[in-house]
């Protein structure tokens, strides 16, 4: 299994996000890989469920792409969520969200999709095969993502 490293926070998870994505988020603490380094989500507009995923689909994104050297780097990355639990620690609330993330690649992934264009509707393009070879080269992950979100409620 592929490893990823663990992102670090210094309390500017706010700062990073805004930085990177160009997104105003309500947050404070950490990026949420223990419950003691939860993300801190202070208020939203949006339904929880949906923020959860975006700041872990953004979580996700900084580890397998922006941190990486190119020849490295993931694209094609998509989170599922697989199990949710909710912890209760004295007035604090915390959700545990588990996803399957899936990636490829990202020059693989290109390769795939100029394949894609260039076969789809020609003589020989065999697109079933096409897309046996795309599951082939996804890797999966599954990560536990930790929100405190008693602010929300």
């Amino acid at each position: 299994m592929i490893k990823f490293a663990q992102l670090q926070s210094d309390n500017d998870l706010k700062e990073v996000i805004k930085s990177a994505f160009d997104a105003n988020l309500a947050l404070s603490g950490a990026w949420g890989y223990t419950q003691e380094l939860s993300t801190i989500i202070e208020s939203t507009d949006v339904p929880l469920k949906q923020l959860e995923h975006m700041i872990a689909s953004m979580r996700t994104y900084i580890e397998m792409n922006m941190t990486l050297p190119e020849e490295e780097r993931y694209g094609s990355i998509n989170l599922n969520e697989t199990d949710r639990t909710q912890e209760h620690v004295g007035n604090l609330i915390y959700d545990k969200v588990t996803y399957e993330i899936t990636a490829i690649k990202e020059d693989t992934y290109a390769s795939f999709i100029k394949a894609y264009k260039e076969g789809l509707g020609t003589e020989g393009f065999d697109i079933t095969e096409h897309f046996n070879q795309r599951k082939k080269a996804t890797i999966i992950r599954n990560e536990v993502y930790w929100f405190e979100i008693h602010q929300t409620l």
